[in-house]
């Protein structure tokens, strides 16, 4: 059996996790990372690496590749542009932006007849896909989705993207009273504000100021604006010894009612408590990116969400197993 090749675009926590993630895949091979910086100053776990500037030069030598660059700055740019060439996945995580953003891939890879399937992940990801079985069986009812405690990438990203910002972690922290009147089915009607925190450690370069680094932070449309936002300023000692895991998690609930009268209420909740944010998140990209090479190989091409996309191309084992196994 050919394997199914995978390459990586940046070679950060992301571009780790995705390398990690395929040496468990037995119908996939790691190709070799691209990236922006010096090749020689990457150190992978064994995979090759080129520069990105080469990239074309590699066309038909790998099957899929894995954007790993963070939503706010690399991707919207990234996934239009390396789509034309390459079958690609992505883990877009800019919520209110996604529509523009499946707009510009899709042409993009219809163009040069390759699939691109983005905003991939555990929310947007797995957690869009439990909202929407949710509302589906549970048409009179009311959804919910909590994040953390944890560390969010895209957010600690935009943080970092900030004029003046050495380092930085963001924790998004569900509001426990909150979540508890959702799991007894009182229905609450949450604001954004009312059902999260989201709390701040940041590291300066110095002279920064870190006033207008506080405010450029809370005011962070799409990220920080809708929420009750802590920062906090710490060295970068500390944010090693203290902040240097990347756990994350969180929730989806479905609270409905059935019955003549709607007297029979039901939850339906999914939950992950993750100890590395991106190595899940870059094994659920290797899943995805499989589902890519199959669609590519049926003669597809365009953008694609996890909501296009049947649950039989994630698995490496064949529909017949699946029936048997798992049905």
């Amino acid at each position: 059996m050919n394997k199914i090749k995978i390459a990586v675009l940046g070679y950060g926590n992301l571009g780790r996790g995705v390398e990690l993630a395929v040496q468990n895949c037995p119908d996939m091979a790691f190709y070799g990372v691209f990236t922006r910086r010096n090749p020689a100053s990457v150190k992978t776990y064994g995979a090759s690496v080129f520069s990105v500037d080469e990239i074309l030069n590699h066309k038909g030598k790998f099957d899929v590749l894995v954007l790993c660059g963070g939503s706010a700055t690399d991707l919207p740019t990234q996934t239009p542009e390396f789509v034309k060439y390459f079958n690609v996945v992505d883990s877009f995580d800019t919520h209110a932006k996604i529509p523009e953003h499946f707009a510009a891939v899709d042409s993009a890879a219809k163009g040069g007849k390759n699939v691109g399937v983005i905003a991939v992940g555990w929310d947007p990801g797995l957690f869009s896909l439990n909202r929407l079985i949710g509302e589906s069986v549970l048409t009179n009812g009311n959804s919910y989705t909590f994040w953390g405690k944890g560390v969010s990438q895209g957010h600690s990203d935009a943080i970092r993207r900030i004029d003046g910002v050495l380092d930085a972690r963001q924790y998004t922290v569900p509001i426990e009273t909150a979540l508890e009147s959702v799991r007894q089915g009182k229905n609450p009607d949450l604001s954004t504000r009312e059902k999260h925190l989201r709390e701040c450690f940041v590291v300066v370069k110095d002279g920064a100021d870190k006033a207008k680094i506080e405010h450029e932070i809370k005011t962070m449309p799409n990220y920080f604006a809708d929420y009750d936002t802590t920062v906090h300023f710490i060295d970068l000692e500390t944010l090693k010894r203290e902040h240097g895991g990347i756990p994350h998690g969180g929730f989806v609930l479905r609270s409905g009612k059935t019955g003549e009268n709607n007297e029979k209420n039901h939850i339906i909740e999914f939950s992950l408590k993750l100890d590395s944010n991106p190595e899940f998140t870059a094994s659920v990209l290797v899943a995805y990116a499989r589902a890519a090479f199959r669609l590519n190989q049926q003669g597809q091409s365009g953008a694609y969400t996890v909501f296009d996309i049947a649950p039989a191309l994630l698995s490496p084992k064949s529909a017949d197993e699946l029936r048997k196994e798992m049905l």
